[in-house]
């Protein structure tokens, strides 16, 4: 496994909810991580577990502006988010997997382990996005965002239609339209594609 690819795999399991599972996790995080999460890893080991949760739930649950859901940066809760969450599973099919997570196959998390196995062409393809969540965490002072920077110093440069679109996006936010997203929710994670969930 690539060095991009354990960091891959590691920020995804950082990004997910610190649930027991988490916890448990957290000493062979510690034993392959790359550096660059040394910080993250040392907040969560001496940070209590529910306090861990509370903070994710602050950070994640209760602002868009932090939101893990990568369409969302630039399509917003609008009807072109529908054909964004198509594309991501369109991807992961070209890869041989066949996405059936919980939650939405734009899921950060989700996006990350698939990076780890496949590389990161979601990850650049959603690059403004992704520096706007760093940009984000930053300015709110989370541990997480530490995980954010990792991930963005891993990718190439920014291109100058990526700065735009990220200043674009900061200035405007993303577009606003109620739309149902309910079909692409209620799966498991990731699967080969033929291969039956159990």
């Amino acid at each position: 496994m690539t060095r991009h690819a354990v960091l891959y795999q590691a920020a995804a399991l950082c990004l997910a909810y610190p649930d027991d599972e988490f916890r448990a996790r957290l000493p062979l995080l510690r034993a392959a991580a790359p550096a660059e999460l040394t910080g993250f890893l040392d907040h969560a080991e001496s940070t209590g577990q529910r306090e861990l949760a509370a903070h994710y739930v602050q950070v994640f649950d209760f602002k868009n502006r932090h939101s893990l859901y990568l369409s969302w940066w630039r399509d917003g809760d609008t009807r072109r988010r529908g054909m964004a969450l198509v594309r991501f599973k369109e991807v992961y099919r070209e890869h041989g997997l066949e996405f059936s997570g919980e939650e939405l196959p734009d899921f950060l998390p989700a996006v990350l382990e698939f990076s780890a196995h496949a590389g990161p062409v979601l990850l650049t393809e959603n690059r403004s996005g992704i520096e706007l969540l760093r940009l984000a965490l930053t300015d709110f002072g989370t541990p997480y965002a530490a995980v954010l920077d990792a991930v963005c110093a891993s990718l190439p440069g920014p291109t100058p239609k990526d700065r735009a679109e990220a200043l674009a996006l900061a200035r405007s936010g993303p577009p606003r339209e109620d739309v149902g997203l309910e079909p692409f929710g209620g799966m498991e994670p990731f699967a080969l594609i033929g291969e039956r969930p159990s």
